[in-house]
């Protein structure tokens, strides 16, 4: 299942990486359409603006001002198709301060064309496929991340953390869950 699922992710980021922007409005004018068209006319739901509907897990770490290093790095690893894509997904979602406590340079270091895989294995620690909201979390739960490795859920003095980093909110969304965590979580080694 998880060797399916780094199938899908690539097959998606190659289809990002060769299709280009077209705007549709709908008949009432009301919502504008953004979406994404390859030459045999595929769409991409990542692109899809939709100011109407209740925002997907990409969308609500766009909107989010505590995520803006987030999100450069989900689109430097080409993860946002996959990300808009139905799940459900539980995303821990590092605010920037968490990025701002890594040693100086990783982050520009990670954000490299030459690191896309690294940066891709990182981001993907942070995800798994499931919505979890908080109160389904439960001390010493081990959860399956799309990159293969597990992540550790404590519960403590009625706070929930995430291999130690505590979850600081949550912000439900179309196709899962956010939940805002204070660190960058780092994969085992394989």
């Amino acid at each position: 299942m998880k060797k399916y699922l780094f199938i899908m992710l690539l097959a998606t980021a190659a289809f990002v990486a060769t299709s280009c922007n077209q705007e549709v409005k709908s008949e009432n004018n009301e919502t504008e359409t953004t979406t994404s068209t390859d030459q045999a006319g595929s769409k991409s739901i990542a692109d899809v603006k939709d100011d109407g509907s209740q925002k997907n897990v990409v969308q609500v770490a766009v909107g989010s001002k505590d995520h803006t290093t987030l999100v450069k790095a989900v689109q430097a690893a080409d993860l946002v198709t996959s990300l808009a894509n139905q799940g459900p997904f539980t995303v821990f979602a590092p605010v920037n301060a968490a990025f701002d406590k890594l040693p100086k340079g990783t982050v520009e270091d990670l954000l490299k064309p030459e690191n896309k895989a690294k940066l891709a294995d990182i981001l993907q620690y942070h995800v798994c496929v499931s919505s979890f909201k908080v109160e389904n979390l439960h001390d010493g739960q081990n959860l399956g991340m799309v990159n293969g490795g597990n992540a550790k859920i404590t519960v403590k003095d009625g706070k929930t953390y995430i291999n130690g980093s505590q979850i600081l909110a949550s912000v439900p969304a179309s196709n899962g869950i956010v939940h805002v965590i204070g660190d960058v979580l780092l994969p085992p080694s394989k």
